[in-house]
């Protein structure tokens, strides 16, 4: 296809008008904002072959913490499950019991920043909540880590920067939730670690959220392709120039 006949969208103005016009070999720059239920679209595109930038993966992954415990599992805590529905809970419970696993914690789907986080004592307290309240599925459940260190690390092509977070007073260590950063000097397991979670999730930039327990056990935690830069040493006006730089290079590439 001739350079003439790609169309380039940048602006989501009126991207629902757009989709149905869009063809083969046109090219969707940018994060889509797609309301809730609305991700079969990023679906559509891809079997249309039309290109999205960030990937469809990457912008989904972004979306979801359900379906980052699907793909990138390899690199979290052991036991991190995702819940569909009660029956799989309740099997999940068998599982934690078995592995003598005490504290959990939860992690609501679509929920950034720390209020979709929540802390139980044990499994049967999130079964028995599930029994009397609606609960909303799904969500992830993992073992609670405790004393591990919180270590965001921003990558944005060659330029890559990293800050522990902590919070003494309670165990969410986002900065708008009363934690503190302070400057991280990254190790190469951890650079490898994100380069690969990065790789399989098809991310071209990223914040990453890391755990390293007491034993110096690294996991991931999260990922997305935006987030907050507070606390970070790069300027908003670099970051955005970055992220700006890696997209028309992606889209140089085609």
């Amino acid at each position: 296809m001739r350079d003439s006949e790609r169309r380039i969208i940048s602006s989501k103005k009126d991207l629902s008008t757009i989709l149905p016009t869009l063809r083969k070999g046109d090219v969707i720059t940018g994060i889509i904002p797609l309301r809730e239920g609305e991700e079969h679209i990023l679906l559509d595109l891809i079997e249309r072959d039309i290109t999205v930038i960030p990937s469809a993966t990457s912008q989904l992954a972004s979306r979801s913490k359900t379906f980052q415990a699907r793909i990138l599992k390899p690199w979290m805590l052991q036991e991190t499950t995702v819940i569909y529905n009660r029956h799989q809970l309740l099997e999940a419970t068998t599982l934690f019991h078995r592995n003598a696993i005490e504290r959990v914690i939860v992690k609501h789907d679509r929920k950034n920043g720390g209020i979709g986080i929540f802390l139980y004592n044990n499994i049967e307290d999130v079964y028995n909540q599930s029994g009397c309240t609606s609960m909303r599925y799904p969500f992830v459940i993992q073992p609670f880590l405790p004393n591990s260190r919180d270590i965001r690390v921003i990558i944005l092509d060659k330029y890559q920067e990293a800050y522990s977070r902590e919070n003494p007073d309670s165990f969410r260590n986002n900065l708008h939730c009363g934690g503190v950063a302070q400057p991280y000097a990254l190790t190469t397991e951890m650079q490898n670690l994100c380069r690969e979670v990065m790789e399989r999730a098809r991310f071209p930039y990223a914040h990453l959220d890391l755990m390293l327990s007491e034993n110096e056990t690294l996991f991931l935690a999260e990922i997305n392709l935006r987030g907050g830069i507070r606390g970070a040493k790069i300027s908003t006006t670099e970051y955005k120039s970055r992220i700006k730089d890696i997209e028309e290079n992606l889209l140089r590439q085609l």
